[in-house]
């Protein structure tokens, strides 16, 4: 028998006596799927499959991030449900047809663009991926997107609102928390700042400090809306879904 993984000749068995790997189909440990010998992630959740090869001690963003898939794969229901629509439209070039040429990363061309501009197209194609629980787009582009943000500082609160959600979507939420925290500092009323705040707080399992930032979210509606902030114009479709988080979460309180 030959290991899928390292091609070492092995006799019959479970697991490769070279570098271990599973040598026939083995259960998820997320969802149960079968998933094909040797696996490193699940082809149906995109959940880690333990005893893989090359799966500790990988170090680096882009390694890291093949771990935070069970979670980001939840986070990104919460984000499809609360957030259907991501991108701002007044920076990013609209996306091409997809017929139009190469798909992945020689799409796009970030080098034609501002850091900013560059940052909130990986935003966009990270959120698109999470919607429709493409993982391997969401492993190739989302360390890019979040150190795009950064090269991009200083942030508006709506560059600091899209971090935060990469970083929620990366299960980095104490570091998504912050940025929340930082748009708050500045504009403590910021519709998008305490919806993303409630969510962070959610995923580090604080519900009180979450029901309190949308209890807020329910008070200052009204005054925010009439604003009609940019990005509150950008991000149009979401409120509704925000607000009925919100109200879900409170309650009668």
């Amino acid at each position: 028998m030959t290991c899928p993984s390292c091609n070492a000749e092995v006799a019959a068995g479970s697991f490769c006596s070279s570098c271990g790997s599973a040598l026939g189909e083995a259960a998820c440990p997320s969802c149960g799927h079968e998933a094909p010998a040797g696996a490193r992630f699940c082809n149906q959740c995109g959940a880690a499959m333990s005893g893989g090869p090359g799966e500790a001690g990988a170090g680096g963003p882009a390694s890291q991030v093949g771990w935070w898939m069970a979670g980001a794969l939840m986070v990104g229901l919460i984000l499809v449900i609360a957030y259907p629509v991501y991108g701002p439209d007044r920076q990013a070039p609209a996306r091409p047809p997809a017929s139009s040429g190469p798909t992945g990363a020689s799409a796009v061309d970030l080098s034609s663009m501002t850091p900013r501009e560059a940052a909130d197209r990986l935003f966009n194609r990270v959120m698109t991926a999470v919607s429709t629980n493409d993982s391997t787009e969401v492993v190739r582009f989302l360390p890019m997107a979040i150190q795009a943000y950064q090269l991009a500082e200083p942030l508006d609160a709506d560059g600091k609102f899209h971090l935060s959600l990469l970083r929620l979507t990366a299960t980095l939420d104490e570091e998504g928390l912050g940025d929340a925290e930082e748009i708050l500092e500045e504009q403590p009323d910021h519709l998008l700042g305490l919806g993303v705040a409630a969510d962070a707080s959610l995923a580090l399992g604080d519900t009180a400090s979450a029901r309190a930032y949308y209890r807020r979210w329910l008070d200052v509606y009204d005054v925010e809306i009439a604003k009609d902030l940019l990005e509150y114009q950008d991000h149009t479709q979401m409120i509704p879904g925000m607000r009925a988080k919100a109200e879900a979460l409170v309650g009668n309180d």
